[in-house]
């Protein structure tokens, strides 16, 4: 692993079971960091989002009653001063294209499948610090640029870059 020093980042863990949650907070101690929050619903999420401002997020996407998709919707419309540009990480024990497709769509900025390892948590970490997305806008969708490479197409129906 790389020698990233993370003890002043700020970070929030989301998840109704407790053991999982724990499981991800045990991560982050061990990789040195000290501003770790907890919450067990989205509504205590986006209530730690606007009064404490975590940098990162890292969710459950099957929570009751709200859902991980529905808390990244909820924090990309930036309501009450909520940053909606936070680097947003779904944990999820269903890693079948059509969820990782919806929580993409839903603004997500990486994807995490269950079970977790230490090395994974870091890698996702690493990567929404190392490698900062774009972030785009469109009638029905905010959030990270959703392309995760740069196809560099040339044919004749290219479309013009603005």
């Amino acid at each position: 692993m790389d020698n990233l020093d993370l003890s002043s980042l700020s970070v929030l863990v989301v998840d109704d079971q407790v053991g999982m949650r724990r499981v991800i907070v045990n991560v982050f101690r061990d990789l040195g960091m000290r501003k770790i929050f907890e919450a067990g619903t989205g509504k205590d999420a986006l209530r730690i989002c606007k009064e404490d401002k975590p940098e990162i997020l890292f969710t459950d996407s099957a929570m009751s009653p709200m859902s991980g998709e529905q808390l990244t919707r909820t924090i990309r419309k930036g309501v009450d001063g909520i940053d909606p540009c936070i680097p947003i990480v779904m944990v999820s024990a269903h890693s079948d294209i059509d969820r990782i497709m919806g929580a993409r769509d839903s603004g997500v900025t990486e994807f995490l499948a269950k079970p977790v390892s230490a090395k994974q948590v870091y890698s996702r970490l690493v990567s929404v610090i190392s490698n900062p997305r774009v972030f785009v806008r469109s009638d029905d969708f905010f959030g990270p640029d959703r392309r995760r490479r740069n196809l560099n197409y040339g044919g004749e129906d290219r479309r013009d870059e603005k």
